[in-house]
């Protein structure tokens, strides 16, 4: 069962926001988000129903910080095509 707490962040960097004019939003979750789940989330939340979802899986990096080696959280990002009509107000820039 999804919940909204899986969703990490909605992206905004240049290209998530030159998306965003074609319909498209950039979604950051939980590596056990799917894509069922997602579209749960979307109809129930926000009252919309997605046309497409694609996913993409994204490794957390390895990094040093001062000499000790730690690793970025994995995470799990989404292209989610809304229709033409569809706007949500608290996703706006």
């Amino acid at each position: 069962m999804a919940d909204i707490t899986d969703i990490k962040t909605i992206m905004y960097t240049e290209k998530s926001l030159a998306l965003q004019e074609t319909g498209v939003i950039v979604v950051q979750t939980t590596p056990k988000m799917t894509k069922n789940g997602l579209r749960e989330v979307f109809r129930e939340f926000f009252g919309i129903s997605p046309l497409r979802i694609n996913s993409m899986r994204v490794n957390g990096k390895v990094k040093r910080f001062k000499g000790i080696q730690g690793k970025r959280n994995d995470v799990k990002k989404f292209y989610v095509k809304l229709p033409e009509d569809a706007k949500i107000e608290s996703l706006a820039v």
